[in-house]
């Protein structure tokens, strides 16, 4: 097992400019690997059993500008696609996307505020302080068994106020085109692809920025219609 680790961590070598950042990088994928509790870097820590000095070395590789997040996006991206036993229906990649919404108890805490709970679930409150993270996975696995791994995730909500601290303020997208997005990144990897979506996704947003990508790459959505869905005909 952990020359097959091994074997894929080293595909990231070369996101990372500096020697040292990229043996962090490694130090923890291992700690969220092997952790036994969600305190963070805490965990981390904890866990491997490291110097509790590196914990600020530790928050400032997240932080660091030798990788770039998209770089080793792409790059997970082509491991997942030569070494991942994928499913495909008539030769395209079957996509898994959807959002979720995290309880925060701490309201000052950045990316937080308050989302409403539109879940059926009646033992979810109407309204929570929390994070809205959105998450894409592509099935895998064989006949007997299929599994969704992830892909990528990110928070999709709560962030503007951040995009602004850049000089040229970059808008953030409503968390339906940002699913569409993600899931076109994808496609120029895996290619021709089937994106599951559950109908909370099926906007006039999301379908206007599907015609938009996919006049560069194929992709189609695959969901329920919503219960206030109305279509008219053509008159006559």
């Amino acid at each position: 097992m952990l020359k097959t680790i091994d074997s894929f961590l080293l595909n990231f070598r070369h996101c990372f400019s500096r020697q040292a950042a990229f043996h962090w990088f490694v130090v923890v994928i291992l700690g969220l690997m092997v952790r036994s509790d969600c305190l963070g870097i805490t965990s981390i820590v904890q866990d491997l059993s490291l110097d509790p000095r590196g914990y600020e070395t530790l928050i400032h590789f997240f932080r660091s500008s030798a990788w770039s997040l998209e770089s080793l996006r792409l790059t997970w991206l082509q491991v997942v696609q030569r070494v991942a036993p994928l499913f495909r229906i008539q030769g395209r990649v079957v996509l898994v996307g959807d959002g979720m919404k995290q309880a925060k108890e701490a309201c000052r805490m950045p990316g937080v505020k308050k989302h409403h709970q539109k879940s059926e679930n009646t033992s979810k409150p109407d309204y929570i302080f929390g994070h809205l993270f959105g998450a894409t996975g592509i099935l895998m696995g064989t006949p007997a068994k299929w599994f969704c791994l992830p892909l990528f995730m990110n928070l999709q909500d709560g962030v503007k106020a951040i995009f602004g601290w850049e000089d040229q303020p970059e808008r953030q997208e409503s968390h339906v085109v940002q699913m569409i997005d993600q899931d076109f990144a994808a496609t120029t990897v895996f290619g021709k692809a089937l994106f599951l979506l559950d109908r909370y996704f099926l906007s006039i947003p999301a379908l206007e920025r599907l015609n938009h990508w996919n006049q560069e790459g194929e992709m189609q959505i695959v969901t329920k219609v919503k219960s206030n869905a109305m279509a008219y005909k053509r008159p006559s």
